[in-house]
């Protein structure tokens, strides 16, 4: 069977499960998606305080302020960050206040230290009287309270994954623990009789093993910590035992290697008995041979995820298909990473009849041709001929350029679509 890129993902989503909901402190929930929405348990900000190092005062008693004729204060009091004073301020006088302090009730703006002249020298504060150099409006420099979202507002959507700022915020807003969705537990097998361990002694034939590290990394990158990580067996009978005896404790298992026609390519093999699991040709160079679906006859069986073993094919397939799927698992609204336009900074030969996936190195245009032609280049950072196993190239691409069915050969100068995944 031969599919495009796609209508695979398109099945692939249609059969997987979400994982259930946990409550975590919100200090734990970096990276996880919520499950629920999140409103702000208070204000923000929580009163009204003030935006600059200054003096809080009334803006009528300063509205004729200047360098040449200043207006002199008498200072009545100081308000730090965290402090509960509310000096009185009468006409005439003001309150040296600090960045992120209450401002006062009797004050309607806040005059910049830097506005001001101290009465002692070489201070830039004043101790008894302050002598303001400009005017103020009244308002100016003041952030009133829930400006920024009122109690109850909603900060955050069921779907939404939560970066450091987003965290932030839900505790800034008195948020301490949320709903977010279990992150997947995930099994990584690597599979073939060639594979060592890196740095072990190789004989004739054998490779150092790399697509375990790659696809652990990669799940990392995605906010998921990898259950197991082995190399599987080499032994398609064997191979299918491990799948049934756990095919409920993992929700997702991903294997590199043996997915396609060959007569010893044990995963295919394997999992040709389970009615839920499909090997097809996918339209996509590389990646071309994929195999997936769910092991048993339950939703609470793993999805298989059989990817190629040549590493760059691996992780084309990891990034076109995985990852989606591992993020629907999650209840993510965003699935799917930003693609951005870049002009080729060279030619390359290409296939019109499936989509080309090129890992390719990204940059600023050149400063000689940024004023004629604004924008992102890209170039290949793998010889496009033979890129599935270009695994030094593939080490120093920032991204992978997309060129659809029926374009072919990329000349320079074309503009590609381009998955950034390193910047």
């Amino acid at each position: 069977m031969r599919v495009t890129a796609t209508e695979h993902l398109e099945w692939i989503l249609a059969r997987i499960a979400r994982t259930d909901a946990v409550r975590v402190p919100i200090a734990a929930a970096h990276g996880a998606v919520l499950a629920e929405d999140v409103r702000s348990g208070v204000a923000l900000p929580l009163w009204d305080n003030s935006a600059m190092d200054g003096y809080a005062l009334r803006a009528a008693d300063v509205r004729d302020a200047t360098v040449e004729r200043p207006v002199g204060l008498r200072v009545v009091g100081e308000v730090l960050a965290g402090s509960a004073e509310d000096p009185r301020i009468p006409s005439g006088s003001a309150v040296r206040i600090m960045t992120g302090a209450p401002v006062p009730t009797d004050a309607d703006a806040v005059l910049p230290v830097e506005s001001t002249a101290a009465d002692l020298a070489g201070s830039a504060w004043a101790v008894d009287e302050v002598r303001a150099l400009a005017p103020v409006s009244a308002g100016a420099h003041i952030r009133r309270r829930g400006e920024d979202a009122p109690e109850g507002a909603v900060l955050a959507r069921a779907g939404d994954r939560l970066g450091a700022a987003r965290v932030s915020a839900l505790a800034a807003a008195g948020i301490a623990r949320v709903a977010v969705a279990r992150a997947p537990r995930v099994a990584v097998l690597a599979t073939g009789s060639e594979l060592r361990d890196p740095g072990s002694p190789l004989e004739r034939g054998q490779i150092p093993e790399s697509n375990s590290v790659l696809i652990a990394g990669m799940l990392r990158e995605a906010g998921i910590e990898p259950a197991l990580v082995r190399r599987g067996e080499d032994d398609a009978t064997a191979l299918a035992a491990w799948f049934a005896e756990h095919s409920r404790a993992y929700d997702c298992i991903i294997t590199t290697g043996g997915v396609g026609p060959g007569t010893h390519d044990v995963v295919r093999i394997a999992l040709e008995g389970a009615p839920g699991v499909r090997a097809v040709r996918v339209a996509v160079r590389p990646g071309q041979p994929q195999c997936c679906g769910r092991l048993g006859v339950a939703r609470d069986g793993a999805f298989v995820f059989g990817l190629p073993g040549n590493p760059v094919s691996a992780a084309v397939s990891f990034e076109l298909f995985v990852r989606p799927a591992l993020l629907a698992m999650q209840g993510a609204s965003v699935r799917h990473r930003v693609r951005v336009p870049a002009r080729a900074a060279t030619g390359w030969p290409g296939r019109s009849d499936r989509l080309q996936v090129l890992p390719v190195v990204v940059a600023d245009a050149p400063e000689t041709d940024a004023a004629a032609h604004p924008g992102l280049r890209c170039a290949p950072a793998v010889d496009p001929g033979s890129v599935s196993h270009s695994v030094g190239g593939h080490g120093a691409a920032d991204g992978y350029a997309l060129v659809p069915e029926g374009v072919g050969d990329v000349a320079e100068g074309d503009m590609v679509d381009v998955i950034l995944v390193s910047r």
